[in-house]
């Protein structure tokens, strides 16, 4: 393993350097026989002895691992794996799709494409300023539904304007919406969750069509202020699954 080897790995920490290099890296053997089992391409493997073999792994030493690793606790192999670019999905009002408007938190968006693969939802749209989906501590959290859900980023006003002309409903979640099981909601449709801190942007909100509100219980209890975003996105995406069983 050269020392360029290693700076290179540990620069895709950074997503300019991800962007340039168009690549990104994924931790743990389990992951990374899910990744060599997709589509996704993968451009080299550091692993320990008798983990992986072939043409694209290198061996390498328990300490080099230490070196290489992103995670708090080093793994035992570590892939470069190619950034993948799918075609822009069109709206529908048959099929569920996400939309996150300016969610930064590595966490939460790893959190919500895992529920989104749990869902059956293949496509989220993004937010240009979003947390970017090949953040190291995003794929991780993801636990491989990266390899599953398509992540977009776009210009999201302009993405939503696009759908709304093409008559497809646009739900978010605001304290002043409709009572979430009370509410009428369809088949398909886009959800849009908002930035942690300060919801949905004002100008994605003008474009909602359909307004809706987690309620607490007891309703009238008094309760933390709001949800995580990752939690909220949870209950909604339920909510929408559990009608369409029933219709």
């Amino acid at each position: 393993m050269t020392k360029a080897e290693i700076q290179l790995v540990r620069s895709l920490q950074d997503k300019r350097s991800r962007e340039e290099e168009q690549l990104f890296v994924a931790e743990g053997e389990k992951l990374i026989s899910e990744i060599g089992s997709s589509s996704l391409r993968i451009r080299k493997i550091f692993a320990l002895e008798g983990l992986f073999d072939g043409p694209l792994t290198e061996v390498v030493s328990r300490k080099d691992m230490e070196r290489l690793s992103l995670l708090k606790t080093p793994s035992k192999a570590l892939a470069l794996v190619e950034q993948p670019h799918y075609p822009l999905p069109r709206p529908s009002a048959e099929r569920l799709m996400l939309a996150l408007d300016e969610v930064q938190n590595p966490g939460n968006l790893g959190t919500i494409i895992r529920l989104a693969d749990w869902f059956g939802i293949e496509e989220i749209i993004c937010s240009k300023n979003s947390a970017d989906c090949f953040n190291p501590k995003v794929v991780q959290a993801t636990m491989g539904a990266i390899l599953r859900v398509r992540v977009h980023y776009v210009d999201l006003p302009d993405f939503l304007r696009r759908a709304a002309e093409a008559d497809t409903p646009l739900y978010g979640t605001f304290l002043e919406g409709d009572n979430l099981y009370d509410a009428p909601i369809t088949k398909g449709g886009i959800v849009v969750m908002g930035n942690e801190g300060r919801g949905v942007s004002k100008e994605v909100a003008g474009l909602i069509s359909h307004r809706l509100f987690i309620p607490p219980y007891p309703a009238d209890s008094r309760t933390s202020e709001s949800l995580n975003v990752a939690m909220a996105t949870g209950i909604i995406c339920a909510e929408f699954r559990r009608r369409a069983a029933k219709a």
